[in-house]
Protein backbone atom coordinates (compact mmCIF):
# COMPACT_ATOMS: atom_id res chain seq x y z
CA UNK A 1 0.00 0.00 0.00
CA UNK A 2 1.29 3.47 -0.70
CA UNK A 3 1.15 6.23 1.76
CA UNK A 4 0.98 9.59 0.65
CA UNK A 5 0.31 11.38 3.94
CA UNK A 6 0.95 10.58 7.78
CA UNK A 7 -2.84 10.71 7.65
CA UNK A 8 -3.04 8.06 5.44
CA UNK A 9 -1.08 6.14 7.42
CA UNK A 10 -2.70 6.57 10.47
CA UNK A 11 -5.65 5.87 9.10
CA UNK A 12 -4.40 2.63 8.00
CA UNK A 13 -3.05 1.57 11.12
CA UNK A 14 -6.43 2.22 12.91
CA UNK A 15 -8.07 0.01 10.03
CA UNK A 16 -5.60 -2.42 10.85
CA UNK A 17 -5.75 -2.18 14.99
CA UNK A 18 -9.74 -2.26 14.03
CA UNK A 19 -9.24 -5.76 12.02
CA UNK A 20 -6.92 -6.97 15.11
CA UNK A 21 -9.08 -5.95 17.79
CA UNK A 22 -11.88 -8.06 16.08
CA UNK A 23 -10.28 -11.18 15.79
CA UNK A 24 -9.31 -11.14 19.14
CA UNK A 25 -13.27 -11.27 20.11
CA UNK A 26 -13.26 -14.23 18.66
CA UNK A 27 -10.04 -15.73 19.64
CA UNK A 28 -10.32 -14.81 23.74
CA UNK A 29 -13.12 -16.39 24.05
CA UNK A 30 -11.25 -20.12 22.93
CA UNK A 31 -8.53 -19.18 24.45
CA UNK A 32 -10.47 -18.60 28.06
CA UNK A 33 -12.30 -21.49 27.60
CA UNK A 34 -9.14 -23.79 26.99
CA UNK A 35 -7.14 -22.43 29.63
CA UNK A 36 -7.27 -24.70 32.72
CA UNK A 37 -5.61 -22.41 35.37
CA UNK A 38 -8.37 -20.32 36.65
CA UNK A 39 -6.19 -17.13 36.67
CA UNK A 40 -5.18 -17.42 33.34
CA UNK A 41 -9.26 -18.17 32.57
CA UNK A 42 -10.22 -14.93 34.61
CA UNK A 43 -7.43 -12.95 32.74
CA UNK A 44 -8.21 -13.50 29.33
CA UNK A 45 -12.02 -12.91 30.00
CA UNK A 46 -11.68 -9.70 31.26
CA UNK A 47 -9.48 -8.77 28.52
CA UNK A 48 -12.46 -9.55 26.06
CA UNK A 49 -14.26 -7.38 27.86
CA UNK A 50 -11.20 -4.66 28.12
CA UNK A 51 -11.25 -5.43 23.83
CA UNK A 52 -14.87 -4.38 23.45
CA UNK A 53 -13.98 -1.20 25.33
CA UNK A 54 -10.90 -0.80 22.70
CA UNK A 55 -13.42 -1.59 19.57
CA UNK A 56 -15.57 1.26 20.70
CA UNK A 57 -12.97 3.83 21.40
CA UNK A 58 -11.67 2.64 17.81
CA UNK A 59 -15.05 3.50 16.42
CA UNK A 60 -15.11 6.66 17.88
CA UNK A 61 -11.76 7.85 16.68
CA UNK A 62 -13.00 6.81 13.00
CA UNK A 63 -16.51 8.93 13.08
CA UNK A 64 -14.60 11.73 14.52
CA UNK A 65 -12.01 11.18 11.28
CA UNK A 66 -15.56 10.77 9.56
CA UNK A 67 -13.45 7.16 7.93
CA UNK A 68 -14.49 3.65 7.98
CA UNK A 69 -12.79 1.51 9.94
CA UNK A 70 -13.56 -1.47 7.78
CA UNK A 71 -11.42 -2.17 4.67
CA UNK A 72 -8.69 -3.91 5.96
CA UNK A 73 -7.24 -6.86 7.73
CA UNK A 74 -4.49 -7.39 10.39
CA UNK A 75 -2.12 -10.16 8.63
CA UNK A 76 -0.09 -9.68 12.01
CA UNK A 77 -2.81 -10.56 13.85
CA UNK A 78 -4.21 -13.26 11.59
CA UNK A 79 -0.83 -15.21 11.79
CA UNK A 80 -0.76 -14.54 15.68
CA UNK A 81 -4.50 -15.72 16.40
CA UNK A 82 -3.56 -18.75 13.81
CA UNK A 83 -0.72 -20.23 16.01
CA UNK A 84 -2.85 -19.37 19.02
CA UNK A 85 -5.46 -22.24 17.88
CA UNK A 86 -2.69 -24.17 17.00
CA UNK A 87 -1.52 -24.39 20.51
CA UNK A 88 -5.03 -25.70 21.51
CA UNK A 89 -5.49 -27.75 19.14
CA UNK A 90 -1.93 -29.64 19.19
CA UNK A 91 -1.57 -29.79 22.56
CA UNK A 92 -3.46 -31.32 25.94
CA UNK A 93 -5.10 -29.44 28.45
CA UNK A 94 -2.83 -28.11 31.18
CA UNK A 95 0.04 -25.87 32.58
CA UNK A 96 2.09 -26.49 29.51
CA UNK A 97 -0.51 -25.30 27.01
CA UNK A 98 -1.18 -22.89 29.35
CA UNK A 99 2.39 -21.40 29.46
CA UNK A 100 1.95 -21.20 25.81
CA UNK A 101 -1.01 -19.73 25.50
CA UNK A 102 0.43 -16.87 27.89
CA UNK A 103 3.20 -17.16 25.12
CA UNK A 104 1.09 -16.24 22.80
CA UNK A 105 -1.34 -13.77 24.25
CA UNK A 106 2.14 -11.91 25.06
CA UNK A 107 2.84 -12.03 21.58
CA UNK A 108 -0.23 -10.15 20.97
CA UNK A 109 0.15 -7.61 23.36
CA UNK A 110 3.80 -6.82 22.17
CA UNK A 111 2.07 -6.07 18.45
CA UNK A 112 -1.02 -4.04 20.08
CA UNK A 113 1.42 -2.07 22.34
CA UNK A 114 3.17 -1.44 19.69
CA UNK A 115 0.69 -0.51 17.32
CA UNK A 116 -1.27 1.80 19.87
CA UNK A 117 2.03 3.24 20.82
CA UNK A 118 2.53 4.84 16.90
CA UNK A 119 -1.29 5.31 16.41
CA UNK A 120 -0.87 7.35 19.37
CA UNK A 121 1.94 9.63 18.24
CA UNK A 122 0.52 9.75 14.74
CA UNK A 123 -2.88 11.44 16.26
CA UNK A 124 -0.49 13.62 18.49
CA UNK A 125 1.13 15.02 15.71
CA UNK A 126 -1.73 15.54 13.73
CA UNK A 127 -3.54 16.96 16.19
CA UNK A 128 -6.02 14.65 17.36
CA UNK A 129 -5.61 15.29 20.52
CA UNK A 130 -8.74 13.23 21.63
CA UNK A 131 -7.66 10.49 19.40
CA UNK A 132 -4.49 10.21 21.13
CA UNK A 133 -6.08 10.29 24.72
CA UNK A 134 -8.28 7.68 23.42
CA UNK A 135 -5.08 5.49 21.79
CA UNK A 136 -3.05 5.91 24.91
CA UNK A 137 -5.75 4.87 27.26
CA UNK A 138 -6.00 1.73 25.13
CA UNK A 139 -2.02 1.45 24.99
CA UNK A 140 -1.79 1.93 29.18
CA UNK A 141 -4.24 -0.76 29.43
CA UNK A 142 -2.52 -3.43 26.80
CA UNK A 143 0.20 -2.61 28.68
CA UNK A 144 -1.06 -3.48 32.33
CA UNK A 145 -2.35 -6.55 30.46
CA UNK A 146 0.72 -7.76 29.48
CA UNK A 147 2.34 -7.08 33.25
CA UNK A 148 -0.48 -9.56 34.45
CA UNK A 149 0.30 -12.26 32.06
CA UNK A 150 3.84 -11.79 33.13
CA UNK A 151 2.19 -12.61 37.20
CA UNK A 152 0.70 -15.47 35.57
CA UNK A 153 3.34 -16.68 33.93
CA UNK A 154 4.98 -16.51 36.96
CA UNK A 155 3.13 -19.34 38.97
CA UNK A 156 2.27 -21.56 36.10
CA UNK A 157 5.61 -21.49 33.97
CA UNK A 158 7.51 -23.42 37.10
CA UNK A 159 4.62 -26.32 37.27
CA UNK A 160 4.90 -26.90 33.21
CA UNK A 161 8.91 -27.66 34.09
Amino acid sequence: MRYHTLNDLYVSLLRDLYSAEQQLLIALPVMAQSAVTPKLKEGFELHLTQTQEHVKRLEKIFSGLGESPLGKVSGAMLGLVREGNEIIIGNEPGVVRDAALIMAAQRVEHLEIASYGTAATYAGLLGEEKAAKLLETTLKEEEETDQQLTVVASAINPKAV
